[in-house]
Order: structure tokens, then C-alpha cells, then sequence
């Protein structure tokens, strides 16, 4: 991944198969139809903020952590040139 480039489908993924739960769990938590989360977390690196907090909450992980990284880094970064 470069510093650009999140693909936060893959990381919820992940923290997925951390904890031992399937995406059926995670749509019925976030209330969202599980073929197309399944869809989303397989195919895409962008999801809506809303259905983001949801996860990070049913998941208890800041997903947004992620990208506040890539924020501060950018920042820093312009204030060098």
C-alpha cells in the first residue's frame, strides 16, 4: 500500500477473520444486505463515512485511522516545502 492508497475493505477483511466473524454477521450489524457488504469489502477501496462508523463501531476499530494517518503525513509533508 502506498501512502496514498487505503483499501479499506481489505483491512475490514481482515479484523474480520480476526475476531471470527463473516460478513453476514457484519451486515446484520450494520444493517446492510450481506451480498452487497460482501460485494464492497471484495471489490472497492471506498465506502461511505456512514456505513465506515457503523463497521468501526460494530468491529470496535477506527477504520478512520487510517486515513487521518495519510492526513498528517500529508500535512507534515507540505509544511517541509
Amino acid at each position: 500500500m502506498n501512502n496514498n492508497e487505503i483499501v479499506i475493505g481489505k483491512l475490514i477483511l481482515q479484523k474480520l477473520k480476526e475476531k471470527e466473524r463473516s460478513v453476514a454477521w457484519l451486515a446484520r450489524h450494520v444493517n446492510c444486505d450481506d451480498g452487497n457488504l460482501g460485494r464492497l469489502l471484495k471489490g472497492s477501496q471506498h465506502i461511505h463515512s456512514e456505513l465506515l462508523l457503523r463497521i468501526s463501531i460494530t468491529l470496535e476499530e477506527d477504520f478512520f485511522a487510517y486515513y487521518s494517518e495519510i492526513v498528517k503525513k500529508k500535512t507534515q509533508d507540505s509544511r517541509k516545502t
